[in-house]
């Protein structure tokens, strides 16, 4: 079986990537994950976070499964070494560890890596969307007791995930709010009116699409709350679903839950104003503030 060196993409996403692939190799040799567990002197739990991309790789149990796995080829192994060691680096929000929660750090891994990104809000504006001051707003929400400097640097690493809009080939982003998270004034009037300056501008931008969810429509598909999906340009990486909680967070790539959540976001797309009516919405919003 081939192994890939060309993929592209951070970390979290090689790491799936190798992971995948170690799993197929395993699978066609029909060996246990216990049985791989003992050949890198490790459990099989070690085994499925490996292959769920949970973890960094060692360059040794890499080897050692490949061996294990009967991949003898220097070409093949040298390739997933390498791919192994790419892996191994840490992305840019590794200097932001001490205020990023390890559940988090997987999804801004996913979202670097990702080709297209469709979300949907209750109450807030997505992170990729915010200004300064709201994305301020809504970290003191959470994290009323910490110290001023620990806010900023929270701040500071939701500005950065924000590069990767304007950067070179960015994802295409489809977001759906409700109307509640663009009439809510966090931060104040004044913050709440540059939020919704600053949507109407990103909605103008070509790879960036808004829409609004009125209170008119009542209820709507999206009952059980926030979600986005991420879908990527490598085709060995599924889809997958991300929502977020309190202290943790759930990411689902079965391919039933991921078409469950794809229908509900399609069905929001059409209960919600026209992405033509977007500027006029946000505007009229804007105004009553």
């Amino acid at each position: 079986m081939s192994i890939s060196a060309s993929a592209g993409g951070g970390p979290t996403v090689l790491r799936i990537l190798l992971g995948a692939q170690l799993r197929r190799l395993r699978e066609a040799k029909g060996i246990s994950r216990e049985d791989a567990g003992y050949a890198i002197r490790a459990s099989d739990s070690k085994i499925s976070r490996l292959e769920l991309g949970r973890v960094s790789f060692r360059e040794r149990d890499v080897s050692d499964l490949l061996s294990l796995y009967g991949v003898r080829d220097e070409a093949e192994r040298a390739k997933a070494l390498a791919l192994a060691r790419r892996a191994s680096r840490n992305g840019w929000w590794h200097r932001y560890n001490d205020v990023l929660p390890k559940w988090f750090e997987n999804y801004i891994g996913l979202e670097e890596a990702a080709s297209r990104i469709r979300s949907y809000e209750v109450q807030f504006v997505p992170g990729l969307l915010q200004t300064e001051g709201y994305a301020r707003a809504v970290t003191l929400l959470g994290h009323s007791a910490a110290p001023p400097d620990e806010i900023e640097r929270r701040v500071e690493m939701r500005m950065q995930r924000q590069e990767l809009l304007t950067g070179e080939d960015p994802p295409l982003v489809w977001t759906v709010v409700d109307e509640a998270a663009v009439r809510r004034p966090l931060g104040g009037r004044a913050v709440m009116r540059e939020q919704l300056t600053r949507l109407i501008e990103l909605s103008e931008l070509p790879r960036v699409t808004v829409q609004v969810v009125p209170f008119a429509r009542g209820g709507h598909a999206a009952a059980g709350g926030p979600f986005s999906i991420l879908r990527f340009a490598e085709p060995d990486l599924p889809d997958v679903v991300y929502l977020e909680q309190l202290t943790s967070a759930l990411y689902l790539d079965k391919r039933d839950d991921v078409e469950r959540y794809l229908a509900v976001m399609d069905q929001l797309c059409v209960e919600a104003e026209p992405v033509s009516a977007t500027a006029d919405v946000l505007t009229r919003i804007r105004n009553d503030l």
